[in-house]
């Protein structure tokens, strides 16, 4: 069985205008308890990712208010992206080579999911209990010889 992107992804994707201010998208992230927000254009078309990593550098590290800064201004483009049909392994060696931590999964030009880093784990955690499972049910004879 071949496990896909629409496998590990997260449905609910936490997405913000991009003419919000810094200091709201960054409250509404902390209570939403995420690390990003994909950035939507007036029209509701995807237009980036803001990660907390974008809020470190360009607005605290710069020594801008983030009440003045608009998130557009400080959002990524998606670079990597992949389909609900990506193979997970495909998807998480894209996110190893690109160093990337949230890989948006999309249908055309909409974003239908999201995969984190700690949805890589999550999986790889229950790919290492099944298999430590499976290696379990084989008993062996501790005294074979005897």
């Amino acid at each position: 069985m071949v496990l896909l992107a629409r496998d590990i992804m997260d449905p609910q994707v936490l997405t913000v205008d991009g003419t919000s201010d810094a200091l709201t998208c960054a409250r509404l992230l902390a209570s939403k308890r995420k690390g990003y927000a994909v950035v939507l254009r007036p029209d509701r078309s995807v237009s980036g990712i803001v990660t907390e990593w974008d809020f470190l550098e360009k607005v605290m590290a710069a020594g801008r208010d983030p009440s003045g800064v608009l998130i557009g201004e400080i959002a990524s483009p998606i670079v990597q992206s992949c389909t609900p049909e990506t193979p997970a392994e495909d998807v998480v060696q894209t996110m190893a080579s690109a160093g990337i931590r949230r890989m948006p999964v999309r249908s055309g030009d909409a974003v239908v999911g999201i995969i984190t880093s700690r949805d890589v784990l999550a999986m790889f955690r229950q790919y290492v209990d099944k298999l430590s499972s499976q290696i379990a049910g084989y008993h062996s004879d501790p005294n074979p010889l005897g």
